[in-house]
């Protein structure tokens, strides 16, 4: 085999063992504070998003879903905002969450209480749904206030991590972690107009090979949000596309 055609063989097998998406839709949407939404979860799910994020406070052995002690007086539980729709989906479709089994649907569970009574509490009541905690179309990542890398094995396997980008992980960690997120100003503060400036694209290209180099696909947050963004990020080969606008990156990514 010629040496470039052993190069180009190599270049394409890297790039399907990390799973970068080859053609972006709505799978590789997270909906960011979804709760935040006119209608939380519904709006991101029936457009067919591919990650729900939802932000948690234990608050009398109840997980209220808020951003901050303001939203609080809401009480909204995550129950009644996420669990019993995801409930109703999984009745609706035989098991999966989606009519399409192949489907899977992140739910990001950003935590902003302490980190082991609150996820603690997290996996008892999902413990109580067998329908939530053990499906293959539903993977329950954490963020936010998470314990440390040391004790993420000792939760059952169906809680995952959401790992910091820019943190080196131990061996014994790593399988535990799902995603690599981070603050996209951490890296540039570019805000949307544009080409990346050169330097910042440098770096950012630097975050993103270092994690799909283990196999785990990026999102940032805090990152523009409008169509020269989204474009940019996807050249990024960012596998995870934040957002506040729903319904204008599903329709963005349905004319791509």
């Amino acid at each position: 085999m010629r040496p470039f055609c052993k190069t180009l063989l190599f270049c394409l097998c890297s790039f399907c063992a990390v799973g970068q998406p080859r053609v972006y839709s709505v799978e590789n949407t997270h909906s960011h504070n979804d709760y935040e939404q006119k209608v939380p979860f519904f709006t991101a799910y029936k457009a067919g998003f591919g990650s729900i994020e939802a932000d948690i406070f234990l608050v009398d052995n109840k997980l209220i879903v808020a951003h901050d002690s303001a939203e609080m007086l809401k009480h909204r539980t995550l129950e009644s905002l996420y669990l019993i729709p995801l409930l109703t989906a999984t009745q609706n479709h035989y098991g999966f969450v989606y009519g399409d089994s192949s489907k899977v649907l992140q739910m990001l569970i950003d935590i902003k209480t302490d980190s082991i009574k609150t996820l603690d509490k997290l996996v008892s009541i999902l413990k109580s749904m067998p329908e939530l905690s053990n499906n293959r179309s539903i993977r329950w990542v954490i963020s936010g206030n998470r314990p440390d890398p040391s004790l993420f094995s000792s939760y059952p396997s169906f809680i995952q991590f959401d790992g910091v980008l820019s943190r080196d992980y131990s061996p014994e960690a790593l399988p535990r972690i799902s995603m690599m997120s981070n603050d996209f100003e951490f890296y540039s503060g570019w805000k949307g107009e544009g080409p990346i400036p050169a330097a910042d694209l440098k770096i950012l290209q630097t975050a993103v090979q270092k994690s799909h180099a283990l196999h785990k696909p990026v999102r940032f947050w805090d990152a523009p949000d409008n169509k020269n963004a989204w474009t940019r990020l996807m050249q990024l080969q960012v596998d995870f596309i934040n957002t506040d606008h729903i319904q204008e990156l599903a329709e963005f990514l349905g004319k791509e």
